[in-house]
C-alpha cells in the first residue's frame, strides 16, 4: 500500500512544473511580483483619475485582473490590469449616467470577450504586419513616456536628482548583481533616502488614499432593463475590442521576447474572465498593460505565471498592510522605473538610419502612420487599425502592377493570344479591359491565364466585361491555362455579374 502511494506521489510531482523545484526561479518571480505591483500603484491611481472613479476602483481592478488571468490567461508572465485604453472608452459613460452603470459595461464587456474569444477573433491577429507590430510598441513606449511627463513639471527641484539617481542604479546596478530586480533596488533605497532625509517630493500617497479591506462581491446598482443595456452595450463593445487588441498585441511582443507561444484564443477568453469577476467586485476593468509587462518580462526576467499572481497579491497586501510605508514611496523613484521601461520597449532598431535606408518606403509609413494615430488619440485600436488598413491599401497597389498583358499574333492572321500573368483581383482587374484592341484583333482571341490567379468576382466581373466587347464585334474569346481554384471561381460567377455576355 505505501508503495502505491509513493508511486502516486511520484507521478504528482512529475506533473508539477520544473520551475516549482527551482529556489532561483522563485525568487526571480517573486522579486518580479514586488516590483510590477510597486509599478501598478500608480498607474492605477492614474487611470482611475481618467475614467473619473475613486482610486481604490483602479486598485482593485488591478488586483482581481492579475490574480484571475494569472488562472485563466493564455500568455504566462503577462500582467493584466486597469489600463488607460480602457479608462478612456468608459470614462464618458461614468461620467453621463454613473458608477452602476460602469460596472455593468464592464461585466457586458467580460462576456463579449467571451463570445469573440469563442468565434476565433484572435485568428485575426496574423493580418496585423511587422511594420504595425513595431508602430504599436514604439507608440507604447511613447505614451508611457508622454504618461511620467506630468510627474515631472511644477515639482520642487530634488524630484529631477531623485529621478536621475534611480535611472543610474537601475543602469549599474545589474552590472554588480542580478539577484534582485535593480527597480526594486531603486524604488527602496530612494524611499530611505527621502523618508531619512526628510525631503519634501510627490509621494504615492499624493495620488489618492489607498484601500484598506478587500473588494466586496456584489451586483450593479442599475435597473435590469432592456434600456440599461442599449445605454451600456456601445460602451461594452468598444472596451471589449479595445481589450483585446491591446492584450493580443502585447501577447505576441510576450511571445517574441521569449520565443514561446500562447494561446491567443485561451487569452481573449480569459481576458473576458477576468473583467466579469472585476465588474461583480467593483473594479474598472481592464486589459493587458504594456509598461509592467515589459518590467516583469524584460527588465525582472519572469516567465511563468507566479509573478502575474503574486503582482496582484502583493498589490493588495501593499495597499493593505502597508498603505502607510507605500504611501511614502516618491513619485520620483516610480517615474524612474517607468522611464526605464520606455527605453527598454522602444524598438530603437527601428528607426536608426541604417535600417531606414534599407526599409521599404511603404513599411516606414505604415509604422509612421501607426505611431502617430496612437500617440494622437491615445487610442491603440484607432492606430492599429489604421496602420492595418494603410498597410493593405499599399500592398494592394504593389500587387496591382505586378498584373501584366502581352499580346502575339499568330502569323496567319486569323488568332491573337493575350498573356495575362500576376495576381488578379479588385485593384489590378479594373485595368484590364483596357489592355485590349477589341477593334483590330482578328476574329478568334485567346487569353492565356496559365501564369495569372483570380482572387475576387472583380476580376471574374472584368473577364466577363472583355468576352462582351469582343461578342459585341462578333468575335469569339477563349479563355484558357486556368488553375483549379480560378476554374471554379470563373464557372461559379461567370455570366452571374452582369447578366451575361
Amino acid at each position: 500500500m505505501s508503495s502505491a502511494v509513493a508511486t502516486t506521489a511520484a507521478r504528482l510531482r512529475d506533473l508539477k512544473p520544473g520551475w516549482l523545484h527551482d529556489p532561483k526561479v522563485w525568487r526571480t518571480e517573486v522579486l518580479a511580483g514586488l516590483v510590477v505591483a510597486l509599478a501598478l500603484i500608480p498607474e492605477a491611481i492614474s487611470f482611475s483619475v481618467i475614467a473619473g472613479v475613486a482610486p481604490a476602483v483602479g486598485l482593485f481592478a488591478s488586483f482581481t485582473m492579475a490574480v484571475v488571468i494569472s488562472i485563466v490567461g493564455g500568455r504566462r508572465a503577462m500582467i493584466s490590469a486597469a489600463t488607460g485604453a480602457v479608462a478612456l472608452v468608459i470614462a464618458p459613460l461614468q461620467r453621463e449616467h454613473g458608477f452602476g452603470h460602469l460596472v455593468a459595461a464592464v461585466i457586458l464587456a467580460g462576456v463579449f470577450q467571451i463570445a469573440l474569444g469563442a468565434l476565433g477573433v484572435a485568428k485575426l491577429m496574423r493580418f496585423i504586419p511587422r511594420s504595425v507590430m513595431v508602430g504599436f510598441v514604439n507608440s507604447l513606449a511613447i505614451l508611457v513616456f508622454m504618461a511620467q511627463v506630468p510627474e515631472l513639471h511644477d515639482v520642487p527641484w530634488p524630484v529631477y536628482p531623485l529621478m536621475a539617481g534611480g535611472l543610474a542604479l537601475m543602469v549599474f546596478f545589474p552590472k554588480v548583481s542580478t539577484a534582485v530586480p535593480a527597480p526594486l533596488v531603486s524604488v527602496v533605497i530612494l524611499t530611505v533616502i527621502t523618508v531619512a532625509a526628510g525631503i519634501a517630493v510627490p509621494t504615492v500617497g499624493d495620488k489618492g488614499a489607498l484601500p484598506s479591506s478587500l473588494p466586496v462581491p456584489g451586483l450593479p446598482d442599475v435597473p435590469f432593463t432592456l434600456e440599461t443595456l442599449t445605454v451600456i452595450a456601445p460602451y461594452a463593445f468598444a472596451m471589449a475590442l479595445v481589450g483585446l487588441m491591446e492584450s493580443l498585441m502585447t501577447a505576441k511582443l510576450v511571445d517574441d521576447i521569449t520565443d514561446t507561444r500562447s494561446s491567443k484564443t485561451r487569452e481573449s477568453v480569459g481576458q473576458g474572465v477576468a473583467n466579469i469577476v472585476t465588474g461583480f467586485l467593483g473594479g474598472m476593468g481592464g486589459c493587458a498593460v504594456i509598461g509592467q509587462t515589459m518590467i516583469n518580462v524584460k527588465v525582472s526576467g519572469a516567465r511563468t505565471r507566479l509573478s502575474t499572481f503574486l503582482a496582484g497579491v502583493f498589490l493588495m497586501v501593499l495597499c493593505i498592510a502597508f498603505g502607510p510605508v507605500v504611501s511614502d514611496i516618491p513619485m520620483a523613484a516610480l517615474v524612474a522605473v517607468m522611464v526605464m521601461v520606455c527605453f527598454a520597449t522602444f524598438d530603437w532598431h527601428s528607426v536608426a538610419p541604417r535600417t531606414l535606408k534599407r526599409m521599404p518606403a511603404g513599411e516606414i509609413t505604415v509604422m509612421a502612420v501607426t505611431v502617430v494615430c496612437v500617440v494622437a488619440t491615445h487610442n491603440l485600436a484607432v492606430g492599429v487599425v489604421t496602420g492595418s488598413v494603410t498597410a493593405m491599401v499599399i500592398f494592394a497597389r504593389r500587387v496591382a502592377h505586378l498584373a501584366d498583358v502581352t499580346a502575339v499574333t499568330d502569323p496567319d492572321g486569323t488568332t491573337v493570344v493575350y498573356r495575362v500573368t500576376g495576381e488578379l483581383f479588385f485593384a489590378s482587374s479594373n485595368d484590364l479591359v483596357g489592355r485590349f484592341d477589341y477593334a483590330g484583333d482578328p476574329d478568334k482571341v485567346v487569353i492565356d491565364l496559365g501564369e495569372a490567379h483570380i482572387w475576387d468576382a472583380s476580376s471574374v466581373a472584368a473577364l466577363d466585361a472583355i468576352e462582351t466587347k469582343y461578342a459585341q464585334r462578333g468575335k469569339t474569346v477563349e479563355i484558357t491555362g486556368l488553375n483549379r481554384p480560378s476554374a471554379h471561381l470563373h464557372n461559379k460567377l461567370s455570366g452571374e455579374l452582369t447578366g451575361g455576355h
